[in-house]
């Protein structure tokens, strides 16, 4: 395996963990720095695959909490229905990502301009939802509704499009329906476990035949790279958007998409 090439796997894993969980699109930023990199998976199984880092970095994150939700989910009412409002949430991006898997793959993944488009429209819906008075009605992760849960999963399957962000869509989705903004980046977290496990499930059964063995080193080079700082990521962020908000992420997307037309504009 040519060392450009792990070279170029391990800035990808790093660039996944990196925006993996932050509202500026991952999949987007990954998409792009391929294509100007030259970078071709099997596929496009590289770009879904190492997500499966950010997934265990989550759980790596979360284990104490998980392990707890595990022990009283027989007996306990209020992490039985959390645990549903999860699922329910899930359920659109499974059925739609089932359903749409080739179409997104083959064209939407193969349209770095509407990446760009994308990416500069979530950066204006950031902008103005974190500017907007929002009334706060949840501020317990484990207390939504279940009508509220499913919104956001609806709202979530905007991200199908790359360069939109399934963690914007669904922070956005979460702040216009009554979260606040800590609480809408842990539903964000919770949500993504069976979402990216899907994708990367779907994903693995689908190019199970056309993977080989030389692509194990690159997969496993952004996977591992994507773990490690997923995991910092994950454990910095709500801190950040408590205080902060979702304003810098909004100006990110737009310099990126902006950038990123430019560049396709003078290069292709």
């Amino acid at each position: 395996m040519p060392d450009q090439t792990i070279a170029e796997a391990l800035l990808l894993g790093i660039l996944e963990g990196l925006t993996e969980f932050l509202p500026v699109s991952s999949t987007g930023h990954i998409l792009l720095a391929g294509h100007f990199l030259g970078f071709e998976s099997t596929g496009k199984a590289f770009e879904v695959l190492i997500q499966l880092g950010a997934i265990l970095a989550i759980l790596t994150v979360y284990s104490a909490r998980l392990w707890r939700m595990l022990v009283d989910l027989p007996r306990d009412r209020t992490t039985q229905l959390f645990v549903l409002g999860i699922l329910v949430a899930f359920l659109p991006a499974a059925v739609i990502g089932f359903l749409a898997h080739d179409f997104i793959k083959t064209v939407l993944f193969e349209t770095p301009r509407l990446i760009c488009v994308m990416l500069i429209l979530g950066g204006i819906v950031l902008l103005v939802i974190d500017r907007m008075p929002l009334k706060q009605k949840y501020t317990d992760v484990t207390e939504l509704p279940l009508a509220t849960c499913f919104g956001i999963g609806l709202i979530q399957c905007l991200a199908m499009i790359p360069g939109t962000s399934r963690s914007g869509a669904t922070i956005v989705g979460s702040l216009l329906l009554g979260l606040d903004k800590r609480t809408a980046a842990e539903f964000s977290f919770f949500l993504a476990m069976p979402t990216m496990a899907g994708a990367f499930a779907l994903d693995l059964v689908k190019n199970a035949d056309i993977l080989t063995g030389a692509d194990l080193p690159i997969i496993a080079t952004g996977f591992v790279a994507a773990f490690v700082v997923a995991v910092i990521v994950v454990r910095s962020l709500l801190a950040y958007v408590s205080k902060r908000g979702y304003a810098l992420f909004g100006w990110w997307r737009l310099i990126v998409g902006g950038a990123g037309l430019v560049a396709l504009t003078v290069w292709g």
